[in-house]
């Protein structure tokens, strides 16, 4: 094992315990909020609003060992496949957000998760700022570490120079470090080795798990995804596929 794949693995194993220690308790009240939206026989609303956060809404979706009740938002505006300098620019468009959480029919009443690692550009902001016009519970899973130190006029930002740490009624934070990439690779200036991914994917891959547990707490099965490649993986899903396919609009 080389030197540079030692420090990463290192940083990425020390990432993951630092969120797994520090936030237990913002996601224990987070998965509370979450537990009683299923429990009403409510969806799980999850957006990562700009770019690479989209995958850790893709992590939580159609997902062996993953909650059904997840309702995806993912805009073709914001993903990668369709361009990605245009995904920087649809990002940072104020505005954008109302329209793709109209589409979505996000409405009083319901959950928001808001996943994006620097938690500062405009659709990521314009979220949170819509769910509460429209009395919607959000939970921002982001970091600290970019809103902090990116100068409040920057492009990458919204208007309003807020941050979604802010303005969420549960923030959780992933503990993204400065710049995301991490491992120095001599003859290189610029680091290597992004972090974003495991940070968005591991915080929220914790809060499912506890939701999970919320529920059994209140005597209430969690429905849960089975790979569907397993022996009998589409006769267990089946049921979860017949009760929300005519709510999640990327189920069908």
């Amino acid at each position: 094992m080389s030197k540079t794949s030692r420090a990463y693995r290192d940083a990425i194993i020390s990432l993951i315990t630092t969120i797994e220690e520090k936030e237990q308790e913002s996601i224990d009240k987070a998965a509370t909020i979450l537990a009683k939206a299923v429990a009403e026989d409510r969806l799980i609303n999850v957006i990562g609003p700009g770019g690479h956060s989209n995958m850790a809404v893709e992590e939580t979706f159609w997902r062996a060992g993953g909650l059904a009740p997840v309702n995806a938002m993912l805009d073709a505006g914001t993903n990668l496949i369709h361009g990605a300098k245009r995904s920087n620019y649809v990002e940072r468009t104020p505005g954008y957000a109302k329209a793709v959480l109209d589409s979505y029919g996000i409405t009083t009443g319901d959950v928001l998760v808001i996943v994006n690692a620097y938690g500062i550009n405009a659709m990521t902001i314009d979220c949170a700022l819509e769910c509460k016009k429209r009395g919607v519970t959000s939970i921002g899973i982001s970091s600290t570490s970019f809103a902090n130190f990116v100068p409040k006029d920057s492009p990458a930002r919204h208007p309003s120079g807020k941050n979604l740490y802010e303005l969420v009624d549960v923030f959780i934070d992933n503990h993204l470090p400065l710049g995301d990439s991490i491992v120095e690779v001599e003859g290189i200036q610029q680091k290597m080795g992004p972090t974003s991914t495991f940070a968005n994917s591991f915080t929220i891959n914790l809060l499912m798990i506890r939701t999970a547990e919320k529920l059994l707490e209140m005597g209430i099965q969690p429905p849960v995804w089975t790979s569907a490649n397993m022996p009998e993986g589409d006769k267990l899903n089946k049921k979860y596929e017949e009760m929300y396919f005519p709510r999640i609009k990327h189920l069908r």
